[in-house]
C-alpha cells in the first residue's frame, strides 16, 4: 500500500546534488518519510513498518476490548469495576505490540565516489540512510547501523531515540566527507584494527547487533558482493526481513552518446572514446548481466532488491518500487 498523497511541487529540497552529503541534506529526508506509507502488518513489502501489531492476543500494551471470562483466562486481567457492574466476570484483552529494530548498513567505500548526473552513489546511499533511520524514529523503533569504507567501520547499536538517529546520520556524514580526501590518499590511510575491507566482512559485523526479527538495509553498489557475504546474508534473511538497496549510475548501466569524454578520479584525469557500438554494446551488457547476478543470487535467498538509480529522487524510487510489489 503506497500514500495516495503525492510530494508538495517542492520535492527537490528533498534531493541531494553533487560528491559530498552535508547535514541538513539528511536531516530534510525526514519530512520525504512522511511520503512513504506506514505498512501495518507484521512483515511488510519494504519492511519499512513502525510499531508492529501481532496476530497474537495476550498481555502487551494496547487495549483492544473486553470479553467475558472464559476458563484459563489470566485473572489478573479481571476487570473488577466490569464485572461488579455487569454482574458476570469480564476479562480485559490486549492486543501485543512488538516493535522492530532497524539495522542500516551503509556503504562509503571508494567505488561509491563516482557519479556522472546529479550526485554520486555514495551520495544517494546516505540519503537513502537517512530516509530509512527517520522512518524508523517516526515509527517508534530502535534504529541502528553500520557505516562502512576500505579502512574504517562505525558500528551504532539499535536504540529508539532520536539522539540515536542523528549518531548515525552524523557517522554516515563523516565518512561521507573522508571520501573525497580518501580517493587522493587511500593507500596512506591507516586500516583500523582487526578490519577488513569489503561487504562480507561489514554484514559480519552487523550480525552482532541484529536480533531475529529485526528489518536490516543494506544499501550499497555490491562491487564487493562476494560468496561470503551472499552467506551472511542467507544467515541474516532466515530470521530477519532484509532489503538490499542497489545504487548504481547512469554512466554504469551505459555509456553516453558518441563522443570523447573527459574522466577523473579526482586525482588524475582522462578521456573515454564512445564512438564504437560494438564497445557500447558490449558495455550495456555488462552491467545488464551483472545486475541480473545480483538479483538472481538474492531472489534465491527471498531477499527484496530496490534499485536506486543517481540522477533520480531516491524517495519517488522507493515509493514506485513499494507500489509495484505491493
Amino acid at each position: 500500500m503506497v500514500a495516495k498523497s503525492k510530494l508538495d511541487p517542492q520535492h527537490e529540497r528533498y534531493r541531494s546534488r553533487g560528491a559530498l552529503i552535508t547535514l541538513p541534506q539528511m536531516l530534510i529526508q525526514r519530512q520525504a518519510a512522511k511520503a512513504l506509507a506506514y505498512v501495518s502488518h507484521a512483515r511488510s513489502i519494504a519492511g519499512i513498518s513502525g510499531l508492529h501489531l501481532s496476530k497474537i492476543r495476550g498481555r502487551g500494551i494496547d487495549f483492544e476490548e473486553f470479553r467475558p471470562y472464559q476458563a484459563g483466562d489470566d485473572i489478573r486481567l479481571i476487570d473488577w469495576r466490569a464485572t461488579a457492574r455487569t454482574g458476570r466476570a469480564v476479562t480485559k484483552v490486549f492486543r501485543e505490540e512488538r516493535e522492530r529494530p532497524v539495522i542500516i548498513a551503509v556503504d562509503q567505500c571508494s567505488s561509491m565516489f563516482f557519479g556522472s548526473q546529479v550526485a554520486f552513489k555514495s551520495v544517494i546511499a546516505a540519503q537513502a540512510a537517512a530516509l530509512f533511520c527517520w522512518l524508523a524514529i517516526d515509527n517508534g523503533d530502535r534504529v541502528g547501523g553500520l557505516v562502512f569504507s576500505d579502512n574504517n567501520s562505525s558500528l551504532v547499536r539499535p536504540k529508539r531515540s532520536r539522539r540515536s538517529a542523528l549518531h548515525l546520520l552524523n557517522q554516515i556524514f563523516n565518512f561521507n566527507q573522508k571520501l573525497s580526501k580518501r580517493t587522493k590518499s587511500i593507500a596512506e590511510e591507516p586500516i583500523a584494527v582487526d578490519f577488513k575491507p569489503g561487504l562480507a566482512h561489514a554484514l559480519g559485523q552487523i550480525r552482532r547487533i541484529t536480533k531475529p526479527g529485526s528489518t536490516l538495509y543494506v544499501i550499497s553498489d555490491f562491487a564487493t558482493l562476494d560468496d561470503t557475504a551472499l552467506q551472511y546474508l542467507n544467515q541474516l534473511s532466515r530470521h530477519n526481513n532484509v532489503v538490499c538497496c542497489m545504487v548504481y549510475d547512469a554512466l554504469e548501466e551505459s555509456l553516453p552518446m558518441p563522443g570523447v569524454y573527459s574522466i577523473t578520479d579526482g586525482a588524475s584525469k582522462g578521456s573515454i572514446n564512445t564512438h564504437s557500438t560494438k564497445t557500447r554494446s558490449r558495455y550495456k551488457q555488462q552491467f545488464e548481466e551483472r545486475v541480473a547476478g545480483i538479483e538472481s543470487d538474492l531472489e534465491r535467498l527471498k531477499i527484496r532488491l530496490i534499485k536506486l538509480r543517481t540522477n533520480q529522487l531516491v524517495v519517488e524510487q522507493i515509493r514506485e518500487w513499494i507500489a509495484k510489489n505491493s
